[in-house]
């Protein structure tokens, strides 16, 4: 069972299917090889505005600008639970990204909780290798959920 918990910060919203992003979590600890039949999964989603996005960007990454999604992994393994982490995702760079790469509002969002997800377990895109598997195993996810190529241009 996945524990999905999903907030948003006051002014902030999103039109999802919120069984959608479960459904993509789900995916994206499906391949990764994660066993989630005897384990409860937790993950908590904050949906903000771009001046808190801005404010987390730069207290953890030195980075004081909002992005799309800060990911926050807790990693903590119980018997029968997996606290997969946090994902702070933020609606308004999601929105202009969006229409900019010609998606809806939802297949973005969606995308961004599957690549935070891929982040909550290890996964990252600093070097061009580690961006190959990680962008494969998204592709992958995205397609078996009914979604085109998120980076295809």
């Amino acid at each position: 069972m996945i524990d999905f918990n999903l907030v948003a910060a006051p002014g902030v919203t999103a039109d999802c299917d919120e069984q959608q992003l479960i459904e993509a979590l789900g995916a994206v600890l499906d391949e990764a090889g994660i066993e989630r039949e005897s384990d409860d999964v937790s993950v908590d989603v904050r949906l903000v505005d771009e001046a808190e996005s801005a404010d987390l960007n730069g207290r953890f990454r030195d980075k004081p600008y909002a992005t799309n999604v800060l990911s926050f992994p807790a990693d903590a393994r119980l018997p029968g639970f997996f606290a997969l982490g946090d994902l702070v995702i933020c609606m308004p760079v999601v929105e202009k990204e969006a229409a900019a790469q010609g998606k809806t509002v939802a297949a973005h969002l969606l995308h961004m909780v599957v690549h935070g997800g891929f982040h909550l377990l290890g996964f990252d895109h600093i070097g061009d290798d580690e961006a190959e598997i990680m962008e494969a195993a998204e592709r992958r996810v995205m397609a078996r959920l009914g979604y085109a190529d998120p980076y295809a241009q």
